[in-house]
C-alpha cells in the first residue's frame, strides 16, 4: 500500500474530510475536534514507520480511530473481499469443492476479526494480545491455500476469471497488512498510552516448511478430514486419544494448516479421500 493510500486511510478513520484547501494539519485537526499531536504520531507510525512516540497521546482520540478502522473492515471491506472471492474462485473451478471450503476459511477468519473487534469496542484490548498474529496466520492460510492448491484450467476460465483471482490475491495482501498495521497501532500506541510503559512490538512467527506426513499421520487426517472426533478416530485406528492429539498437532504443524476446511481441501487435491465420502 502506498503513503497517499496510507494517508487517506487515516485522514478517513479521523472523521477528517478532504478538500482542506490551504488549511494547516493543526487547523483541520482542531476544526473537527481531533487531538493533533495523536493524528500525527499515527501518520508517522503507519506512514513513515516512525517508532519513537510522543508522549502525548489522546486516548479518545485514539479510540475514535481504532472504531472507525472497526466498522471499515466489518462493514466494507471484509463483505466486499467475500464477494471478490466468490466471484473468483467459483468461475474458476466450478466442479470441485474447494472453492466451498476456501470461502468456509474465509468466513472462519472473519469471526476471528469479529471477536477481535468485540473485544475492542468492550475496551477488552489484553485479552486477545496474543491473537493477532493468529489472525494474519488465517489470512496467510487462504493465501497460500489458493497458491497452493487452487485448480485453474486456462483454456476453461479464460483471462478474465483469471485477472480477477489475481485482483483478489492483491486485495488479500493489502488486508493482511492493514489489518497488521491495525494491530500494531493498537499493541504501540494504544497499550502503552493506556499503562504508561511501552509493550515491545509482536514479533512475527516463522512460517515452518510444509514436511512431508508419516503414514499414521496420514490416516489419522483422513479420519479428519471425514468429521470424525478423537474419541472416534482413535477407535477406528485402535490408537489412545493422546496419541490423535499428538498426531493432530504433528499434521498442524507440518501442514501449516489449522483450519477443518484447509486440511480438507490439503487431503482432496492429495488424493488421500474420495470425494464420495465426505459427502
Amino acid at each position: 500500500m502506498s503513503h497517499e493510500e496510507d494517508a487517506i486511510q487515516i485522514i478517513s478513520r479521523f472523521g477528517l474530510e478532504m478538500g482542506v484547501g490551504e488549511q494547516t494539519i493543526a487547523q483541520v485537526c482542531e476544526a473537527h475536534g481531533v487531538h493533533t499531536p495523536t493524528f500525527l504520531a499515527v501518520v508517522n507510525y503507519k506512514v513513515f514507520k516512525q517508532r519513537a512516540l510522543p508522549a502525548d497521546i489522546d486516548i479518545p482520540t485514539l479510540q475514535r480511530y481504532l472504531l472507525n478502522a472497526h466498522t471499515y473492515f466489518l462493514d466494507f471491506r471484509l463483505p466486499r473481499l467475500r464477494r471478490s472471492l466468490i466471484e473468483a474462485i467459483i468461475p474458476a473451478d466450478p466442479t470441485t469443492r474447494i472453492p466451498g471450503l476456501i470461502l468456509r476459511c474465509y468466513d472462519e477468519f472473519v469471526e476471528e476479526i469479529r471477536t477481535h473487534i468485540e473485544h475492542e469496542n468492550q475496551g477488552r484490548y489484553d485479552e486477545h494480545e496474543h491473537n493477532d498474529q493468529r489472525i494474519t496466520d488465517k489470512l496467510t492460510e487462504i493465501k497460500n491455500l489458493i497458491i497452493k492448491y487452487y485448480p485453474t484450467d486456462p483454456t476453461a476460465c479464460g483471462s478474465n476469471v483469471t485477472y480477477t483471482l489475481i485482483s483478489v490475491m492483491s486485495e488479500l495482501w493489502h488486508t493482511e497488512h492493514d489489518f497488521a498495521d491495525h494491530c500494531a497501532i493498537e499493541d504501540d500506541i494504544l497499550r502503552p498510552a493506556l499503562t504508561n510503559h511501552r509493550y515491545p512490538n509482536s514479533k512475527q512467527k516463522n512460517t515452518p516448511e510444509t514436511e512431508e506426513l508419516s503414514e499414521r499421520e496420514r490416516d489419522v487426517l483422513i479420519q479428519i478430514v471425514k468429521g470424525l472426533s478423537n474419541k472416534e478416530i482413535a477407535d477406528v485406528l485402535h490408537i489412545s486419544m493422546h496419541t490423535v492429539i499428538s498426531h493432530r498437532k504433528h499434521i498442524t504443524h507440518k501442514l501449516n494448516i489449522h483450519s477443518s476446511a484447509g486440511l480438507t481441501i490439503y487431503a482432496i487435491v492429495n488424493k488421500l479421500v474420495d470425494l464420495n465420502a465426505l459427502e
